[in-house]
């Protein structure tokens, strides 16, 4: 993700406490049925208890006499390595897996209700869950007050220096928890590796450092979150986020905020579902897709505001839904999703959607939307600072399908690019296809009861539909077929 300057606070918003009474029991149930839920539905029943630990009360000291955990970085040996990337490495290449060390480390099953866990060294995390652990954690405070990562890409990867890492196919359950980091490569709570999995419910998320995001999967771990309060000010800093090898992360209710560039409300390279939620990024577009994965929205306010965050040379578009391939080696290539339905979505600045260098599918129900100056959606290559794909052969290829939705602006598909545009169950489109003519292959589908108002000359490839239902106001829609 780009860098740039943060600025803004955001005010502290108290969480709802709704599930309070919650038990550890149904976390674990709600969460491992995520687990088994398909990509673009995650809905969490069936159940295990993680409660089968004594309680123990306090910090690192009272855990390492009564848990056997490591305090002070002191560490079982490191797990054979090979499912990630070395971060010197070129971008596919597979290495070693770099965690670091931990200020205190869980690896034997555990219940524990108040106290604090805390780290100021470098490539250091606060708290460790490791080794198969079953832990719950309560009412505990989180802190990551000093001690920068030695490498942003471990960080953001494997979760070096991270405030709470799960991994090595821990099991993690937290309620009522606070955690803050106010370093660099200081992610707030992270679930890495396949088989690890963590529930976080009614509990504070704040980081202050670059590439310190809020909620984080990677390498194939697996989250849920209940009703969560994020607030990020870092560049780079995700308040949802994943990275390389991705993983699965399911979000109801909450707030979610960020305040710096290159740090969208959401960036996924995994499998994601976000329900009931307010998601605000006040420097960086609001959702981010990279390569073969997806974010599902459900009654969520979103938004999203770059303007400023670039210089006017840049060649940076502004957006607020961005669907892309980086070819960094962090996503899969392949068919990139985004679904919402219910709920509003609004860019204060440039275009609502922007597709570049990669094939997507763009699914809307119901939304109410908001464009600012930019188009309705943009569809082509890119020739930016960063540069994604081979120029020329970097556009991109997109199936937008609106269902019971209303549409407004234009729509831009360059001569590199393609889309296949179907509108159905009575949704509406007013607006114009490349007005400026034909360039790429665009194939429009209006159902029964569907309607498309011009606003421009309109260039398409082919139209399928009741030609009644095209009110041309005036203007001409031209067709190659």
């Amino acid at each position: 993700m780009p860098a740039g300057n943060a600025d803004g606070k955001g005010a502290k918003q108290s969480v709802r406490s709704k599930r309070w009474l919650r038990t550890a029991a149904l976390l674990m149930a709600l969460l491992l049925a995520c687990a088994a839920a398909v990509a673009d539905s995650v809905e969490p029943t069936g159940g295990k208890d993680l409660a089968h630990a004594g309680k123990v009360s306090g910090g690192p000291s009272a855990l390492a006499a009564e848990k056997g955990a490591h305090p002070e970085g002191e560490q079982p040996p490191d797990r054979p390595g090979g499912d990630g990337e070395a971060p010197d490495g070129a971008p596919g290449e597979r290495g070693a897996i770099q965690q670091g060390a931990a200020a205190t480390t869980l690896e034997t099953d555990a219940a524990i209700s108040g106290g604090s866990f805390t780290s100021v060294k470098d490539d250091e995390n606060a708290l460790r869950v490791t080794n198969m652990a079953e832990v719950t954690l309560t009412g505990i405070l989180i802190q990551k007050s000093e001690g920068d990562t030695s490498s942003t890409e471990n960080s953001d990867f494997y979760g070096q220096n991270a405030g709470l890492l799960a991994t090595d196919g821990a099991r993690a359950a937290l309620t009522s928890v606070s955690v803050t980091t106010s370093v660099t490569g200081g992610n707030a709570v992270v679930s890495y590796g396949e088989g690890t999995a963590v529930s976080v419910t009614d509990s504070t998320v704040r980081t202050t450092g670059d590439h310190s995001g809020g909620i984080h999967v990677a390498g194939g771990g697996e989250m849920t979150a209940w009703d969560m309060d994020v607030e990020t000010q870092g560049n780079s800093s995700a308040a949802i986020r994943s990275d390389r090898e991705g993983g699965r992360l399911t979000a109801e209710g909450g707030r979610y905020v960020t305040h710096g560039t290159g740090s969208p409300a959401i960036y996924s390279t995994a499998q994601m579902a976000v329900s009931n939620a307010l998601l605000t990024a006040n420097r960086s577009e609001a959702i981010v897709v990279e390569g073969h994965n997806s974010v599902t929205l459900t009654d969520c306010t979103v938004s999203g505001d770059m303007q400023g965050t670039y210089g006017p040379d840049s060649g940076e578009n502004l957006h607020g839904v961005m669907l892309y391939q980086s070819m960094s080696g962090d996503a899969e290539e392949g068919q990139s999703r985004f679904r919402m339905t219910g709920g509003s979505l609004t860019t204060l600045s440039g275009d609502l959607f922007y597709v570049t260098n990669t094939a997507c599918e763009i699914e809307l129900s119901g939304v109410a939307l908001t464009t600012a100056e930019g188009c309705l959606l943009r569809v082509e290559g890119n020739s930016g600072e960063r540069g994604w794909g081979m120029p020329g052969e970097n556009g991109g290829h997109c199936t937008l399908n609106a269902r019971a939705q209303t549409l407004s602006g234009t729509i831009l598909v360059d001569g590199i690019s393609s889309l296949e545009m179907t509108l159905s169950e009575g949704a509406a489109f007013e607006g114009a296809i490349n007005p400026d003519g034909q360039a790429g292959e665009v194939h429009v589908t209006l159902a029964d009861g569907c309607r498309w108002k011009l606003t421009a000359d309109t260039y398409v490839t082919s139209f399928a539909g009741d030609p009644a239902c095209v009110e041309t106001n005036g203007y001409t829609l031209y067709t190659a077929q």
